[in-house]
């Protein structure tokens, strides 16, 4: 079985490990669990990889985090994906920082690269893993916090549910959703 696993984020050194660009990061981690190399392809970096018989194409689009549908659809296409087997992983403002939260559809919660992704898939039903990365900014910061770095109080506790959501794609491959959000929710 084949599977799209997409970090979102945005590209450019000013973004690099922002809060913002969690999505990346997971991936990355990922990849490297994998040993799979990114190559820049159309519309994103892409690694392919294998686990348990099953095969994983990673992806980081290119397209900045708002036009992120546009890389997920011609990827879905291009490797004749089913919905099912996409996971999309993302920040998320509405849960504490670390906070892993696997689900199998949902409304965009506001994130406008969900919401690309679910205009151009044409549906809001497909897997995706949202990490927490807290509120705790002032009224008017929510640009500066989401496109800001992790404290030094947050980075151990990031580092170690970053590895946690990286197992967490490989639990949702290799025994599936439903086990896996048991599993990885709420830990």
């Amino acid at each position: 079985m084949k599977y799209l696993i997409v970090g979102l984020g945005n590209i450019g050194d000013e973004y690099a490990h922002t809060r913002h660009n969690t999505g990346f990061d997971i991936i990355d981690r990922l990849a490297k669990d994998l040993d799979a190399e990114f190559k820049t392809e159309r519309y994103g970096d892409v690694a392919t990889a294998k686990l348990r018989g099953h095969v994983l194409v990673l992806l980081k689009p290119n397209t900045y985090m708002n036009l992120s549908g546009k890389a997920v659809r011609y990827w879905v296409d291009a490797e004749k994906i089913d919905t099912n087997n996409i996971l999309v992983i993302v920040d998320d403002l509405a849960l504490p920082v670390g906070t892993i939260r696997l689900k199998g559809k949902g409304s965009p919660g506001g994130h406008n690269g969900l919401k690309n992704i679910s205009q151009l898939l044409g549906t809001d039903n497909y897997p995706r893993l949202r990490f927490g990365i807290g509120s705790e900014f002032s009224r008017g910061g929510q640009i500066d916090f989401v496109l800001g770095s992790w404290t030094e109080d947050e980075k151990p506790i990031v580092d170690e549910k970053m590895q946690m959501a990286a197992e967490c794609i490989k639990s949702f491959v290799s025994i599936g959703l439903q086990l896996s959000m048991t599993q990885f929710n709420n830990k």
